[in-house]
């Protein structure tokens, strides 16, 4: 059974630093397309960014680019999403994910 787990999230000022966990299981993640994706309040599931299998390389959307760092650490089946200069448009409900597999979602607010 697929198992995704999000963790590090919480409240920052803006200008701030988070970095977001996801700890995975019941599929071979070193050879997974992951990502992460966003949902702010009242609104809409949002893609924030891709980190490609087989060095497909990563992706991220436009609001984020510059400022959020995708990574995995495929010995420990984690990925991760370091996020800097954190903006109050920033949060939101943030989840990994796995083809549509989602996690339960670790929630970041940034305000002041």
């Amino acid at each position: 059974e697929v198992q995704l787990v999000e963790s590090g999230g919480g409240l920052v000022q803006p200008g701030g630093s988070l970095r977001l966990s996801c700890a995975a299981s019941g599929f071979t993640f070193s050879s997974a397309a992951m990502s992460w994706v966003r949902q702010a309040p009242g609104k809409g599931l949002e893609w924030v960014s891709t980190f490609n299998n087989g060095g497909g390389g990563t992706n991220y959307a436009d609001s984020v680019k510059g400022r959020f760092t995708i990574s995995r650490d495929n010995a420990k089946n984690t990925l991760y999403l370091q996020m800097n200069s954190l903006k109050p448009e920033d949060t939101a409900v943030y989840y990994c994910r796995y083809g549509v597999k989602r996690g339960q979602g670790t929630q970041v607010t940034v305000s002041s």
